[in-house]
């Protein structure tokens, strides 16, 4: 027994290791033949941390020849081959195979090249075996050689050497042979020669392509397998005897991964296949390693039977395996040389390969001579011949070929035939072929391969190749005697690769089977043409309908051709036709290609073209007349989408004209933002505004006017809400814990409720006091704070308090606890049980409301009779449908009833006392509703909005008729038609109606069937209910202020509300953007361990704001010894980003530049500290556990304010030294990654004049680091990011980072208001055992607020647009009352939506209408100026600019900055920015005095990064008016609202100014550009400064007007 000899092999770096920069990770010790591999090739250079192999061989090939220590093709030979030629003249069987992953460089071992002294092992052993062969001189020995070449393609067999062997071939597997291939060729051979020239033709025929990996990848398994026989004569005994060796040499594809070769497609299949085999050898090697092993270790014992389960070897699993199992572990001498990749990007792989032929030292192979097996088998298959036809004689088969065919015993032997008999006739011919192959003599053999090699030549002349004289070139080579024809491809690669020859005689040319030459193509006919060769002269004869071609031009009869035509067949195939002796005996010997002008090429261009041109088409002049014509299309589509353009623009400048008044006005929810908050003892919701009020002299005005206030401010509840939404998160969080583990199916979340007209309070939130004489009374909180219960189990939704939703998570943590101590083994015990109700459902009714719905009773006062349809909205605001409703005044008689309904008719008589409605009268005495607030009063104007202005006389009394005097009978009748538009979710439908304070007096109509599926057919209501009443005044007043109540209910199934989507199924309304509270985000600052926490009062007045333009900057020491910027990459193209290029181990320093306009409350004092820290690869990584290494202070040199000549603004310049090895961070000490980004934060804590604490600026940069002695300018290694940034390293201007900052400097507060702040108790961060179950559930916040507040506003919209309905019905019903009652809401609808109408109005209207419009042409700002002006300020009135009236009143226009008598400096930047500013001589003025009573009590600074807006406003080239030249200067500007940027030209990368236009004004108008005497200029007035700006083209001004300020630009003049 002997083990497997393996060797390893590591090949030099290939040209995609080299291009990645790679290194080298293996090392080798020839002495001790050992290998030891690295993580990586600094671990490699110090022999650290290193995993070693030993071998039989270790063969160092990584360098060149130079090198000592590298093994050649020669020594690999020497030690491996040599051995194993030496056993296969001994009569051992023999193994050699290759094992590693793609391109590892085991063809290269096994192969070589036809290169001296790069022949592989194949050829070599080959060589030195004929070698030996013929040194060997003795008679009585004759040698005899026959080779195999097959290839494992897909777990599919393919023979090399015989191309009628195309199909895959049948592995067979015989007792005594074992795994063989059926009908594989084998050839004999006799020299050297031979095999060389076989294994070439097998190598073209094997299956290789291109990966990323391999250019020349093989994509199979290749087997060359050598049978040497040895037969020797023995003189004395006159006996014959042999020995057979097997050689088999294996040259395995190589292992691969499909994110690595990019493979797809059919070459990831043949990928998967490859892995697979190479996968069953490596489980075959360790199976045998174990085996192996465990045999050296333990012995059997001698009763065990059978196999155990490590004896099994999985042979068959793969062809490869099955094939090779005599020479893994069986009868042969095997070595396994594993070639391996030094690259550190193959670890993964190398570390594998070296792992299998670790394991493949292991296995023992029993290997024996094999002394004359050619003997041995023949008695051996004569032997089993013999028993086979034994076992068919007793089957009876021998007696069928005796018997007659009507003997009917023979026939039914015949039909009964076993199983087994058959397999045994199978198994009779395999061995007598068998016998026929051993009895072969070697003449026949030497016959047979003649014939196959002729057979070769036949079929590869048969599909247009060659072969040469020599018999060993293959390829497509021109004859120098017969007539043939060669391809022309539109793919140069393709031509010139096939070629047909023209035989004597006739040789016929089409699609058909029995043609000479085979062409197909639908325009090739079955016998297209035929080609005639006589007396060496070609003649083309076309067949009838046959496209033939010569030279470009059409032929329809015999055409001779000459040597170098070009023939067209069809429309595809081109060839050019060659007769070697036709161009030797042709006079013009010289110019061979017939037509063809000298020096030109043919090829499938040339032949196309003079195709072309011969037809009479030029190509030239069809390119440029389909140019035109697009060109043309082009022009009429721009001009067409311009048009449009402009069209779209007006029609936007016309609506934002439209909704500017809407935009201007103060929202709803700028009361949130109030810093005017009252204290707790101030807030208590249970004491009224009489309790405070003491004994005083006031009128009942003063009163009634501080009773208001009082309301006013008592409803402001947004902080209570905010206590209680976050004081209680960590409640809700818990009962929602508890659900998900108990299984109820119930979710928890917060809602906010109040009462309005369309969503009524439940009772529990009512809330009761008692008066002194003992009245309970229950006052209607404003906004109450709810939770709502998602039933999911039975559909249902439920509202519950605060108080009863604590009461309730007290019974689910009695239920949750008695549920853990419950046995598994009861399951039929629940809470009902145990302690009484499940505390997470609540009863729901049979019948839920749909929405409500409302009409005005003010018609009846005329009286005349309307019809409503009126819509149903539920809670949300969301219209549910519409009712169709008619109310009348009812006379005696049933006649007014209108004859179409059919349905219920009752009477009922009601009573109205006093008490029922309360009117309070106004400052002047005159009725109103019970309103009293501001638009956010909303609930509170829904219900009583309703009153009818136009009904109350001017001294407060009703004017009503005769029909409602005190004391009279009064019938009022109200019919409920029909219902539109109900979901049919609902099934079953009625509808209820009552006076709002009489809710126990209710009228129903009867339930009805909601049978339509799409909620499209109306309900039948028609029910007519006549209500009779003593006319009182409390009547009067309900009649005239307040409406009817209807409300809608249906029954919802659970089927139909997961069918129709119920609300538990859908989403929330989106609130509009314009509600929700600015979200970007930004970084936070890295905290200051000896500052310690900043506190910013937000709610402090703002004294002045600032905007800053921060430069970043990191230079690096040079050679020269100056610290010089480094170049960053500002290949996004976004502004204020860029990625600095940073080197390893170069000293650096950060230069900080803050740039802002001159201002005497802004004045830099000192910098305290700079951070550095927040290390990590990702920009948005909050969590502290991402980031890497640690924080680090720098070193810093003192700020000093920088002067430039060409610029005013004040520049604030400090750097500091960075050594980042001080981090201990492996991002910032090792060199980035392919692709890999560094982000850092840099936090800035700045002392500001006058300031009580430091400002903080931080900022995230971008890193790349690079190697020492890189030259990289780019971050990336695209084409785009060399060539972008080119010249980037050229302008060190351009080589850094900016940002922009907003500087707001608040007045200092006194410690008594900052003791009052409120702080809210935050809950939400408390931790609930069970939370991670809730799968991202989260408690609303203050968006809940937000979104309660759009519900309101949605909720008095409805309301308005409904009551603006309804009195304009009722004005064209009092115009017109005997019209049709029916056209009264078409009618209505259609005055609502009239635009131009003619109508005449009283004097009132036409005042009021005048008001109106004056109003809407009126701009009010949007916001109050945040930002003071100081003394050096524009002398321009500062009460008009603060109180943000008309704009061209209250600004200063240039025209008068310029004529005033205080001559301006006009001071122009670096990004050509206009200052106009006075300079008077020094004074003290009240600004003065107002900045130095502010400087003594201190600001508090607050600095906050502007993210930058993506959106592109505008963008081009504009005019600035310079400082001293009166000159304009060109500047490239980009507006991103707020901020307009400007550049030095479109190319430049850095920001060189900013402009707030939040802050700006903007003055346009002809006198100007007249005092000028230029034209297209406006001006932009900042608060510290102006920029006088033309544009380029007329065009361009209203549109750079509109990109600057929307709003403004249509009034501009």
């Amino acid at each position: 027994m002997s083990s497997v000899k393996v060797a390893v092999r590591v090949r030099p770096f290939n040209s995609r290791e080299i291009a990645r920069e790679c290194t080298c990770i293996i090392s080798m010790d020839a002495e001790k033949q050992s290998t030891c591999i690295y993580h990586s090739g600094k671990d490699c250079e110090r022999q650290q941390n290193g995993k070693p192999f030993a071998f039989d061989y270790s063969y160092w090939s990584h360098t060149s020849p130079v090198d000592p220590a590298f093994a050649s093709q020669r020594q690999v030979y020497q030690d491996i081959g040599v051995e194993m030629l030496d056993h296969a003249f001994e009569g051992y069987n023999v193994c050699i195979f290759a094992y590693g992953q793609t391109g590892a460089g085991k063809s290269y071992t096994m192969m070589g090249r036809p290169e001296p002294g790069e022949e592989g092992i194949i050829p070599q052993l080959c060589s030195d075996m004929f070698s030996r062969i013929k040194a060997t001189d003795v008679e009585d020995t004759v040698y005899t050689v026959e080779v195999s070449y097959m290839e494992i393609y897909c777990e599919q067999v393919r023979d090399l050497l015989n191309p009628k062997n195309k199909n895959s071939m049948r592995v067979r597997e015989h007792p005594i042979l074992g795994p063989y291939v059926e009908d594989l060729s084998k050839l004999v051979v006799t020299s050297y020669e031979d095999i060389l020239q076989l294994m070439e033709e097998g190598n073209k025929a094997r299956t290789v392509a291109a990966t990323s990996m391999n250019e020349t990848s093989s994509r199979s398994h290749a087997v060359f397998t050598i049978l040497l026989t040895q037969q020797k004569h023995d003189q004395a005994t006159d006996l014959k005897g042999e020995k057979v060796s097997k050689l088999s040499l294996v040259d395995l594809a190589g292992s691969e991964r499909a994110d690595s070769t990019k493979a797809q497609g059919v070459r990831l299949q043949e990928g998967a296949k490859i892995n697979q085999s190479l996968t069953t050898l490596g489980l075959v090697i360790s199976a045998l390693a174990e085996a192996a092993s465990s045999k050296d270790i333990i012995k059997k014992d001698k009763n065990t039977k059978g196999k155990s389960k490590a004896d099994f070897i999985p042979y068959r699993d793969s062809v490869l395996t099955w094939l090779l199992r005599e020479n893994l572990g069986g009868n042969s001498r095997t070595a396994m040389i594993a070639a391996i990749s030094p690259a550190d990007i193959n670890y993964e792989e190398t570390l594998g390969t070296l792992k299998y032929a670790n394991r493949a030292k292991q296995i023992m192979c029993k290997a024996v001579v094999n002394e004359d097996p050619n003997a041995r088998l023949i008695r051996e298959l004569k032997e089993e011949v013999q028993r086979l036809r034994e076992l068919l004689k007793a089957e009876g088969i021998e007696a069928q070929s005796h018997a007659g065919a009507g003997d009917p015993a023979s026939a039914g032997r015949q039909r009964h035939r076993s199983v087994s008999a058959e397999d045994a006739i199978e198994r009779l011919k395999e061995s007598e072929k068998l016998i026929a192959e051993l009895n072969e003599t070697w003449e026949e053999k030497l016959r047979k391969t003649e014939e196959i090699r002729l057979q070769r030549e036949n079929m590869l002349q048969e599909m247009g190749l060659a072969v040469k004289d020599d018999g060993i070139t293959v390829g497509v080579f021109s004859p120098k005697k017969t007539p043939h024809l060669v391809n022309l491809n539109e793919d140069p690669g393709m031509s010139e690769c096939l070629l047909y020859y023209i035989k004597r005689g006739v040789t016929k040319l089409g699609s058909g089977g029995t043609q000479d030459i085979q062409l197909s193509g639908q325009t090739i006919l079955p016998e297209h043409c035929t080609l005639n060769n006589e007396k060496d002269e070609i003649t083309l004869v076309p067949g009838v309908d046959a496209n033939c071609y010569v030279n470009g031009k059409q032929i329809t009869g015999p055409t001779k051709l000459r040597t170098g035509s070009r023939i067209i067949f069809g429309t595809n195939h081109v060839f050019r036709f060659t007769n070697p002796l036709q161009a030797r005996s042709d006079l013009d010997f010289r110019s061979p290609l017939a037509g063809t002008p000298a020096g030109e090429k043919v090829d499938w261009s040339y032949a196309q073209t003079e195709l072309l041109s011969k037809q009479g088409i030029d190509l030239k002049a069809e390119m440029a007349k389909g140019l035109q014509a697009l060109e043309e299309k082009y022009r009429r589509e721009k001009f067409e989408s311009d048009r449009k353009m402009e069209i779209q623009k007006k029609d936007y400048e016309a609506k934002i004209e439209g909704l500017q008044k809407q935009i201007d006005a103060q929202s709803m929810m700028s009361s949130m933002y109030s810093s005017y908050m009252m204290s707790n003892s101030m807030m208590t919701p249970d004491r009224d505004f009489d309790d405070y009020v003491d004994p005083c002299l006031w009128s009942a005005r003063e009163f009634q006017i501080c009773r208001r206030a009082w309301d006013k401010w008592k409803g402001y509840q947004f902080t209570s809400l905010r206590d209680q939404l976050w004081g209680n998160m960590v409640f809700l969080k818990e009962a929602n814990a508890i659900s998900v583990e108990l299984k109820k199916k119930v979710v928890f979340q917060y809602v906010l409720l109040s009462e309005t007209l369309y969503s009524p309070l439940p009772p529990d939130f009512l809330a009761t006091t008692r008066t002194g004489k003992g009245v309970v009374v229950k006052k209607r909180p404003r906004i109450s704070v709810a939770v709502e219960v998602k039933d999911l189990k039975n559909c249902a939704i439920h509202y519950w308090s605060l108080e009863k939703f604590r009461q309730r998570l007290e019974l689910m943590r009695q239920m949750y606890s008695n549920d853990a101590e419950i046995s598994p083994s009861s399951p039929d015990i629940t809470m009902e049980s145990v302690g009484g109700s499940d505390p997470f459902y609540d009863r729901f009714p049979w019948f839920k409301l749909i929405g409500r719905a409302f009409v005005n009773l003010s018609s009846l006062l005329q009286p005349v009779s309307m019809s409503h349809k009126v819509p149903v909205v539920n809670e949300l605001g969301e219209v549910r449908g519409h009712l169709r409703i008619f109310v009348q005044p009812a006379t005696a008689k049933d006649d007014d009833i209108p004859d179409f309904i059919p349905g219920v008719r009752q009477s009922v008589r009601i009573r109205f006392s006093e008490s029922d409605v309360v009117i309070e009268r106004n400052l002047n005495g005159q009725k109103t509703a019970l309103s009293n607030g501001t638009s956010v009063d909303l609930e509170e104007e829904v219900f009583d909005s309703g009153s009818s202005l136009s009904d109350l006389s001017s001294n407060g009394e009703v004017n009503h008729h005769p029909h409602l005097a005190v004391g009279k009978d009064f019938t009022m009748r109200v019919s409920v038609l029909q219902a539109y538009g109900i979901s049919p979710e609902y099934s079953d439908v009625f509808c209820q109606f009552h006076f709002m304070h009489r809710c126990d007096e209710s009228f129903s109509t009867e339930s009805i069937k909601n049978a339509a599926e799409d909620g499209s057919g109306p309900l039948n209501f028609f029910h007519v209910q006549n209500i009779s009443v003593t006319v009182t005044q409390a009547f009067v007043d309900y009649v005239t202020t307040k409406p009817l109540l209807f409300e809608v209910f249906g029954h919802c199934s659970e089927q139909t509300a997961l069918h129709h989507g119920h609300p538990l199924s859908r989403g929330a309304r989106p609130i509009p953007k314009r509600m929700l509270p600015p979200s970007t985000w930004i970084s936070e600052p890295v905290q200051s361990a000896r500052i310690g926490p900043l506190k910013i009062p937000s709610s402090n007045p703002v004294h002045c704001t600032y905007d800053l333009l921060v430069s970043f900057e990191i230079r690096e020491l040079a050679p020269n010894g100056e610290y010089l910027p480094v170049v960053v990459d500002h290949a996004d193209s976004l502004p204020c980003t860029g990625i600095f290029i940073l080197h390893q181990g170069i000293q650096r320093r950060i230069t900080i530049t803050i740039a802002h306009e001159s201002g005497v409350e802004l004045g830099w004092k000192d910098v305290k500290e700079l951070l550095v820290g927040h290390i990590r690869t990702t920009q948005e990584v909050t969590d502290e556990k991402g980031y890497d290494g640690s924080v680090f202070s720098l070193t810093l040199s003192p700020g000093q304010l920088v002067k430039k000549h060409d610029d005013d603004r004040t520049f604030y310049r400090f750097d500091a030294s960075w050594d980042s090895s001080m981090h201990n961070s492996q991002l910032l000490n090792n060199i980035s990654s392919y692709g890999e980004r560094v982000y850092i934060t840099a936090t800035a804590y700045i002392q500001i004049n006058n300031c009580s604490q430091p400002a903080v600026i931080s900022k995230d940069l971008c890193l790349v680091i690079h190697g020492r002695d890189s030259k990289a300018t780019t971050a990336g290694r695209s084409l785009k990011n060399i060539f972008s940034s080119v010249n980037t390293f050229k302008y060190s201007d351009t080589n850094r980072v900016t940002g922009v900052y907003d500087l707001i400097l608040r007045e200092a507060a006194d410690t008594g208001a900052e003791r009052r702040q409120r702080k809210v108790l935050d809950t939400s961060t408390a931790y609930v055992r069970g939370e991670e179950n809730l799968q991202g559930w989260r408690p609303r916040s203050d968006s809940l607020i937000f979104e309660h507040q759009w519900t309101l506003e949605k909720l008095q919209r409805l309301h308005d647009v409904e009551d603006t309905r309804y009195r304009l019905a009722l004005r064209n019903r009092q115009k017109n009352p005997t019209a049709n009652m029916e056209t009264d809401w078409q009618e209505s609808n259609y005055v609502l939506k009239r635009k131009n109408s003619r109508a005449e109005l009283t004097e009132r209207e036409k005042n009021l209408l005048e008001k109106y419009v004056s109003l809407m042409r009126k701009h009010f700002p949007s916001k109050e100026p945040l930002m003071r002006r100081s003394s050096n300020d524009m002398s321009t009135p500062s009460s008009d600019e603060s109180g943000g009236g008309d704009m061209s009143a209250s600004m200063l226009s240039i025209a008068s900055v310029l004529s005033s008598h205080s001559q301006p400096s006009i001071a122009s930047s670096a990004g050509g920015m206009l200052s106009v500013s006075n300079k008077p001589t020094r004074s003290i003025s009240a600004g003065n005095l107002a900045s130095m009573a502010a400087a003594q009590t201190g600001f508090v600074p607050e600095i906050r990064e502007i993210r930058i807006n993506p959106i592109i406003s505008k963008r081009n080239y504009m005019n600035f008016l310079e400082e001293n030249t009166n000159g304009w200067v060109k500047r490239w500007v980009v507006v991103r609202r707020p901020y307009a940027y400007i550049y030095k030209h479109e190319k430049d990368p850095v920001e060189r100014g900013i402009i707030n236009l939040a802050t700006s004004r903007v003055e346009y108008s002809e006198d100007q550009q007249a005092m000028l005497k230029v034209p297209n200029t406006f001006s932009v007035i900042t608060p510290h400064r102006g920029f006088l700006m033309q544009t380029l083209s007329d065009q361009d001004v209203q549109e750079w007007l509109y990109a600057i300020n929307p709003l403004l630009a249509s009034q501009m003049q």
